[in-house]
Order: structure tokens, then sequence, then C-alpha cells
């Protein structure tokens, strides 16, 4: 029988964008303090998203965020450096899961019963709660890239592929966090050195 208050529920966040690390957070939600407005962090404004995570680090049981950095994503793959990212997250938690839940169709690499949910960050408020915790660790570690890397917007468009950055990438060429493995990255070093 597993408890309902050891489900861990995991997301990511930062698959598509051209540059920075993927995050990916856990969350073992508190049944006696419940949470109001738990949601697929896309589906929230940022406003929103901060105050969330604010109460969810103060109210539940467990909750650990991780990262694979751009190098890691180059060597491994996006899809790869997402799992190795929870796996992190999940194996960080000071108390230990009966059962984890992730969103999506793929399940981390861990020694602990797992399941994939499509859409499980609209579902289960432990994957929506994990969904914000990592989507606002990123959204600072790209406040903190536009601080290093100004020329290229970040804090605007969080490394995504806008037609600012790309202009931004034309006309500056790359930093060392952006994704070389990424085509239209990879694409623009290539003719730079054609």
């Amino acid at each position: 029988m597993i408890d309902p208050m050891l489900i861990c529920g995991v997301d990511e966040a930062g698959r598509g964008p051209l540059a920075g690390a993927v995050f990916a957070a856990a969350v073992i939600l508190d049944a006696n303090r419940p949470i109001v407005g738990l949601a697929d962090s896309k589906k929230l404004t940022e406003k929103k998203r901060d105050f969330l995570a604010l109460e969810i680090k103060e109210k539940a049981l467990a909750w650990a965020i991780a990262s694979c950095s751009a190098q890691e994503i180059d060597k491994i793959n996006i899809l790869q450096a997402s799992l190795l990212a929870m796996k992190r997250a999940v194996e960080q938690l000071h108390v230990t899961p009966q059962l984890v839940q992730v969103d999506g169709n793929k399940c981390p690499d861990i020694h602990l019963p797992c399941e994939a949910i499509v859409k499980g960050d609209s579902k289960v408020q432990a994957i929506s709660a994990a969904s914000i915790l990592a989507k606002t660790a990123r959204d600072a570690a790209l406040y903190t890239l536009d601080k290093q890397y100004p020329i290229y917007g970040f804090a605007k468009h969080k490394g995504y592929p806008t037609a600012a950055h790309m202009q931004a990438l034309t006309e500056h060429g790359v930093c060392p966090e952006h994704r070389m493995s990424y085509a239209p990255v990879r694409n623009l070093v290539l003719h730079s050195l054609g």
C-alpha cells in the first residue's frame, strides 16, 4: 500500500531553449498543508509562479532542484540530460518517496518505483509543484546569465529561439552557455566557419 504522503512529483524545464542548463525538480507534498492554485507552470504568470514556488518550498514535505549544464546536454543529448537532472533531483530529497511520478513518457534511471504520466503537470498536484520549482529555478539562472552575457537578452527570452535571440546570435556569435548540439546554434557556428 503506497502512502499518498510519500508520492513524489517530478518535472523539468528548459528542453527547448538554445542556451543554459535544463532544470528538474522533485516535490513530495504534505497533505496536511495544501497549496491552492497549483497548475502546470506554463499556464501561470511569472508572478504567480514565483509566489507559489515560495509556498511550495515552505509547505512541501520535501523538495529538491537539480540541473544539467549546456555542456552535459551537448554530450548526452537533451532527453538524457533531462532524465539525469530528474534523477539528481530525486536523489537529493531528504525524504525517500515510495512512488515517483514523472511528467512525460519516460522515467529517470532511479532505484524507486516510478511511473511516467503524459500531461502529468496538469493532472497531478505534486508534478505541478515540481514544474513550478523547475521553471522558477531555470528563470532565475537565466537572469544570472543575462547579467554575464547582456548582449543576448536572456532575461527576456530565457534562451528560447526567438527572433531577437537569433539576431543576437547572428551578430555576436555563441557564448559558452549555448547548446552547440542544437541545430540553430550548430548551423550558425558552421556558417561562421565556412
